[in-house]
């Protein structure tokens, strides 16, 4: 039985509608149900039947969007119950439909492929995903809270031989241990975007035990995580090159020159809090972004999004959507467009702590309107349709009432609310782009439409 999806895109870009119905399709058949693993998609090659934990992190938002969440939890609880001190701390890089680590990466307990980024994002991950729908597995289950402890405390003590709090890899360690997602580049000791995996990862852990109930822990993962912030900003930046090294190397120098996932992750996590090194880092991306495998391209949307660069987050969209892309049918394609639609282009930013939704509009010239309709969020279905970047349109079609957060670039001493002048809040983003907003009650069934003067 084929997995019914109820969310819709509609808009006024014949070619955006075209792109999303494939990713929407290609998507849902790489979805299962009724084998031993449980309910699962495909997260990797597809030829294996099998799931992967980076892929797994990534598509989990586009998979949350199809009304996947349960499929996601089942997924990553897999991962989480398999963290092993056997395995040093490790899990299952790849787990198949029969329940069991995929033959190809694992052996036996000490000879198995492994990233070391992995364990942080797949706890990053589960943070994510509590956001979008609320689900207090995330936050009370012993498999998923002894995923998260041994993650931040063992599983990096393991790791750390020289002591500095990261991970790092020895040669001797072949794959069992690479300090990178590169895995075309032999044997660095420490690659950036383990750095960026780990601080987010920190920061998840401090909101997660917040959430599970007071707990003073929270600051000290907080302050670990600004610390990496701090080691990253500063050590690894080059500034007579004006840019940050992509590995540190066995002897402890910094390499240069090497763009891809060890670069764009410390943008992608928001790693890097200084506002002119950032930009530098992503001009870099951004020249370099047609060299980058598929893998790495399905990332580069929303992270273009993400920073304001609208209308190249677009045309690196619709490019990824064109049925002349090569390897479109790789899984984490269709995923990461469906999520790139609703996070990057929609603004749709949900938080089931507070049972708020932001919304923030990213459309270009290309597109006149466009509207997602039936997005789950917590118990909830959504609709949210932006007119350009300055009228949202937003309804709580099924579910309790919540907050709307209407949110639009630019400082607005006022926002008109169904037509009626409100005081607006001004700040900016957290990539220093400003912005103004309102917070709205939204009753079951209620729609209402905020403009910007």
């Amino acid at each position: 039985m084929c997995f019914q999806s109820a969310v819709e895109l509609t808009s006024s870009d014949d070619g955006l509608v075209e792109g999303f119905l494939w990713a929407k399709a290609q998507a849902l058949a790489y979805v299962f149900t009724g084998d031993p693993v449980g309910d699962w998609y495909e997260a990797s090659l597809p030829a294996r039947a099998a799931f992967c934990m980076r892929d797994v992190a990534h598509q989990s938002t586009g998979a949350h969007i199809l009304g996947l969440a349960g499929h996601t939890r089942n997924m990553l609880g897999k991962f989480a119950e398999h963290i092993s001190p056997q395995r040093d701390w490790c899990t299952y890089w790849e787990i198949n439909r029969h329940n069991q680590p995929a033959p190809v990466d694992y052996r036996n307990d000490q000879d198995f492929w492994y990233n070391l980024p992995a364990n942080f994002d797949l706890l990053d991950c589960c943070y994510r995903q509590y956001l979008w729908s609320g689900d207090q597995t995330y936050l009370e289950h012993p498999v998923f809270r002894n995923f998260y402890d041994k993650t931040v405390n063992e599983y990096v003590q393991t790791w750390d031989k020289d002591g500095d709090g990261i991970p790092e890899h020895y040669p001797h360690y072949g794959s069992r241990g690479i300090a990178t997602y590169n895995e075309q580049v032999a044997h660095p000791l420490v690659g950036g975007d383990l750095i960026a995996t780990q601080c987010a990862a920190y920061e998840a852990y401090a909101k997660l035990l917040e959430w599970a109930g007071p707990d003073q822990a929270s600051a000290e993962w907080r302050q670990r995580a600004h610390q990496l912030r701090r080691t990253y900003g500063d050590a690894w930046w080059s500034a007579q090159a004006q840019c940050f090294a992509s590995y540190r190397l066995q002897d402890g120098s910094f390499a240069f020159g090497v763009t891809g996932v060890t670069n764009y992750f410390p943008l992608y996590f928001g790693l890097i809090d200084n506002e002119a090194k950032a930009r530098a880092a992503l001009e870099r991306e951004i020249e370099q972004r047609a060299q980058r495998n598929v893998e790495e391209r399905s990332y580069l949307p929303e992270l273009f999004y993400a920073y304001g660069r609208d209308e190249l987050a677009y045309g690196e969209l619709i490019e990824q959507m064109s049925p002349t892309y090569a390897r479109r049918d790789y899984p984490e394609v269709s995923y990461a467009v469906l999520g790139t639609l609703a996070v990057g282009m929609m603004g749709i930013a949900p938080d089931a702590s507070t049972q708020t939704v932001t919304t923030r509009s990213h459309l270009t010239p290309a597109a006149a309107w466009v509207e997602m309709a039936h997005v789950p969020v917590f118990a909830n279905q959504l609709r949210v349709k932006h007119y350009g970047t300055n009228v949202t349109e937003f309804t709580n079609e099924v579910g309790a009432p919540l907050f709307w957060r209407a949110t639009f670039p630019g400082h607005f001493a006022t926002l008109l609310i169904d037509n009626v002048a409100q005081l607006a809040q001004q700040g900016a983003n957290l990539h220093g782009q400003p912005e103004s907003w309102v917070i709205l009650p939204i009753a079951e069934g209620a729609s209402h439409t905020v403009t910007t003067p």
